[in-house]
């Protein structure tokens, strides 16, 4: 099935009641059988509901139906998208270990691998994801993780998935991409060899600014490269708070299997019924919305881009952007509804974003309404003026999430804000 035929009906088997929607089961936990089948599920004998910080079943249809869309074996549902990415490095880090991350991420993906993670003994190197080359260099028998996003959020930069890919399938090295900005509909990041990618589902997915959330997918047959892989040993050891159970002899898809049975065991960050429900929905129209936001935000580029007070655009849709034989390459139908510009100096892009109507000061993207956000004074601020250089962030950059609003009226608005 295609994607909007997935987004609509991917995961669902109807229960006794034959609902048309999905439901909401909005329960702590869920009675056994007998002793014996309570046994059994604690001992992966069967398979089924324990408790709703391990699974639920609307929580499952989000996972199945958002797994379906980026191609993968199997997702787990996190409480936001910074859960997804910190169980996504904790599941193969440990102490002593160290993950790559590309220098142009979201500002909370660099405080968390820069700063947070030190404090678990895990140290962070950096990449230019323009260079990946520079990975050679890096990559020692303890790095566990690469990760990276496949439109940069602010600096809009598509990377070289086949170049990174190669570099890290010959080093044995897992490798995990942030989709959040193009989403399964735009990128599918597995199809290109990637092996995880993880998603803040509380941006284009649930679309409206509705709740927070994240998931992980992982590509079929992973088990293949973390199978006697010295780097994951974890994975291949018994696991001794499991009854010794171990990881990758199971025919399951063991990262996000390992992710359930020990992380969202342990540190609980589990999605609520109510807000994977709130995905669902959002996923049913996630192809039309993303066509739409990508159509205004080209349109918005190309006038960006001839107006005089702006330096420069950043948009992989323009064919003078340097990331346009990328896009062209790795994205399908659309380059989301993120991009950014940069005018003069601080001041001035201060000065634009408080004088939009229609797009809103907020700290948010992938929304119905339609956001402007600087990101040096905002969510990148914690960095020093060379790391925002290095992350794509001068201090007159303006990032945009273009909405579902007319196109025309958003164009307006600028226009008005530049003439403030």
């Amino acid at each position: 099935m295609r994607d909007q035929t997935l987004a609509i009906h991917a995961g669902y088997k109807k229960d006794e009641q034959g609902t048309m929607a999905v439901p909401i089961y909005q329960t702590t936990a869920y009675e056994f059988r007998d002793a014996d089948h309570a046994a059994n599920l604690f001992a992966l004998k069967e398979l089924g509901n324990i408790y709703t910080r391990l699974m639920n079943p609307t929580t499952d249809v989000f996972e199945k139906r958002f797994a379906a869309l980026e191609g993968g074996a199997a997702g787990v549902g996190t409480a936001s998208g910074m859960a997804a990415i910190f169980y996504a490095i904790a599941n193969v880090a440990e102490a002593g270990d160290n993950i790559i991350v590309a220098k142009q991420v979201y500002g909370g993906t660099t405080t968390l691998t820069g700063h947070t993670i030190k404090r678990f003994g895990i140290e962070t190197r950096y990449f230019d994801v323009n260079n990946p080359s520079e990975l050679e260099a890096l990559i020692d028998e303890k790095s566990k993780l690469i990760l990276f996003e496949s439109i940069t959020n602010p600096s809009i930069d598509v990377p070289d998935f086949e170049a990174i890919v190669a570099i890290a399938d010959r080093h044995g090295v897992l490798s995990c991409v942030d989709n959040t900005v193009a989403t399964p509909i735009l990128c599918k990041p597995l199809a290109l060899g990637c092996d995880l990618t993880v998603h803040s589902a509380s941006k284009y997915t649930t679309g409206q600014g509705l709740a927070i959330g994240g998931i992980i997918v992982e590509r079929e047959n992973l088990v293949e490269k973390i199978k006697d892989n010295a780097r994951y040993a974890h994975f291949n050891e018994p696991d001794q708070s499991y009854h010794g159970l171990v990881y990758s002899d199971l025919p399951l898809p063991l990262f996000t299997l390992r992710a359930r049975l020990a992380l969202l065991r342990d540190l609980g960050a589990a999605p609520s019924p109510f807000n994977s429900w709130l995905y669902i929905q959002g996923l049913e129209t996630l192809p039309l919305r993303m066509r739409q936001h990508s159509s205004s935000a080209l349109a918005i580029a190309e006038f960006l881009e001839n107006h005089p007070r702006v330096k420069k655009v950043n948009y992989p849709g323009l064919p003078s952007d340097k990331n346009y034989h990328l896009a062209q390459k790795y994205l399908r139908d659309g380059n989301s509804g993120l991009l950014s510009f940069e005018v003069e100096d601080l001041e001035s892009a201060k000065r634009i974003a408080n004088a939009t109507e229609i797009f809103k000061l907020v700290v948010n993207i992938g929304d119905s309404k339609s956001i402007i956000t600087h990101p040096a004074s905002t969510t990148h601020q914690q960095l020093s003026a060379q790391e925002l250089i290095d992350a794509g962030v001068p201090a007159g950059l303006i990032r945009l999430s273009v909405g579902l609003e007319d196109t025309g009226d958003l164009i307006a608005d600028l226009k008005r804000a530049f003439e403030y």
